[in-house]
């Protein structure tokens, strides 16, 4: 059941006392000839002598009217006088049920999930770690230098551009404009939308950073042999360790 806002309340109930006080404020007209008064009780003859009107009667019309008159009309501090909506939004005395939000608090919703999941990772590594061993090769014979002398797998994309172009341009300058491209990239793609085929452009922008990088790492993994010269791994064989 929906409840009456309390400022159409008052309303009616002023329009109900200004009623009554219109209908018992009004005095009773004066009877023509006379009439009998009643047991004790006094009466008051007018002045032309043409009716004549109880005094009790008189004293019920009266007290009526006080019972009935309007409550007073509370004024600012100027004298001046607002209507209650005038002041207060109408949504916020008959809006009150909550308007749902897509957003969640960071805690407990996502710092337990994460939390959770640092958890699973670390018991994973743990138990990996005690079966298998480190891929670790023996002492290094500063005699016998290894050919083809590779980096680890994460720095081969690096070391492969180092065969393609001059050490500033491959160590400094592709790298900082790939990472200076991903930094600029939320604040040129200012689409809200999760979903991605809404967000074509930084999905084309991070698909292509990460293919550039995969096919450098491909390369200097499987297509390099002694020294660094490209070769095919299918007539040359293997030439990569962990």
């Amino acid at each position: 059941m929906t409840e009456i806002p309390e400022h159409l309340l008052k309303r009616a109930q002023e329009a109900k006392a200004k009623a009554a006080a219109k209908k018992g404020g009004a005095a009773p007209e004066a009877a023509a000839g006379t009439e009998p008064a009643g047991d004790g009780a006094a009466t008051a003859v007018a002045p032309e002598g043409g009716g004549v009107a109880t005094q009790e009667r008189a004293t019920a019309g009266v007290a009526t009217a006080t019972r009935t008159a309007p409550p007073p009309v509370a004024t600012g501090p100027g004298g001046q006088n607002q209507r209650l909506l005038t002041v207060v939004k109408s949504g916020s005395i008959q809006d009150v049920r909550a308007q749902p939000v897509d957003k969640v608090h960071t805690w407990p919703h996502l710092l337990v999930v994460e939390f959770v999941a640092s958890l699973v990772v670390t018991a994973f590594l743990l138990v990996f770690s005690a079966y298998v061993n480190a891929p670790l090769l023996s002492l290094a014979n500063f005699n016998l230098t290894p050919n083809p002398s590779k980096a680890p797998w994460y720095f081969l994309g690096l070391q492969e551009l180092l065969t393609m172009f001059h050490p500033m341009v491959a160590g400094v300058t592709i790298p900082g404009i790939g990472i200076f491209a991903l930094i600029l990239a939320p604040f040129t793609d200012r689409n809200p939308s999760n979903k991605p085929e809404d967000r074509k452009f930084a999905i084309s922008l991070m698909t292509v950073h990460l293919m550039f990088w995969a096919v450098l790492v491909i390369i200097g993994s499987f297509f390099r042999g002694p020294g660094f010269n490209f070769v095919f791994p299918w007539v040359d064989g293997l030439f990569f360790e962990l």
